[in-house]
């Protein structure tokens, strides 16, 4: 009789080895995360003519550690993870550098009591809002990030001298990038770049801020000599 005979034990591991590769492949999915970004980009200090004030600053923990995290609607999709705080501090940091005589960071949010710098006013930003739009297709990598910011400006003691909101947008410039995240990362840059220049160029016509400029530099000039 030839040929040969395969025994019980035999034929269950070689079933287990068999199923070896796929229930490998379960357990990674089962162990992946969402696609994380930590936003990282470079923000050039503006070159204008500062504004002769003082202006204390306050990034709160939810601005200065922002993230925003979507959930993916299919299985076919990733989920995202997306850290934009460090990269907005860096971003409004430079932008206030250039725009003010000099800029002091608060030891708390203003208001009555705290022992804050004295400071002419204080400004306080927040990412109101946040959305991205993905590529139609994953061989295209160029997304979109929109983000609406609410702006406080406040004495130390925390009374409003100013609020309004502001828009930004970014769009991945090229599709011909390494990764999604890339991508994704390079849009927010973007994004961000454009909200240092809307501010840049709107601060001063907020009516609300251009009168409290105008008392404030108007008394400036009455008590010079």
């Amino acid at each position: 009789m030839s040929g040969s005979m395969t025994s019980a034990p035999d034929r269950g591991r070689a079933l287990w080895l068999a199923a070896l590769p796929a229930l490998l492949g379960l357990a990674l999915l089962a162990g992946c995360g969402p696609a994380e970004v930590v936003v990282k980009g470079d923000f050039p200090t503006p070159l204008m003519q500062k504004i002769p004030i003082t202006l204390g600053v306050w990034y709160d923990d939810e601005f200065a550690h922002h993230e925003f995290f979507e959930e993916a609607k299919t299985r076919t999709e990733s989920s995202w993870l997306v850290r934009t705080g460090e990269a907005q501090v860096q971003m409004w940091d430079s932008l206030l550098a250039g725009m003010f005589s000099r800029v002091v960071y608060m030891n708390a949010r203003p208001g009555p009591g705290q022992m804050n710098p004295a400071v002419d006013a204080v400004l306080i930003p927040q990412v109101q809002e946040l959305q991205y739009a993905i590529p139609a297709q994953t061989s295209v990598k160029v997304y979109e990030i929109w983000m609406r910011y609410k702006l406080e400006l406040v004495t130390t003691g925390g009374k409003p001298i100013a609020d309004w909101t502001m828009s930004a947008y970014g769009k991945t410039p090229t599709a011909f990038l390494q990764s999604d995240q890339e991508a994704v990362n390079l849009a927010a840059v973007m994004a961000l770049r454009d909200a240092g220049a809307n501010f840049a160029t709107t601060f001063t016509q907020v009516p609300a801020v251009r009168d409290f400029l105008q008392r404030k530099l108007g008394t400036a000039r009455e008590a010079s000599p």
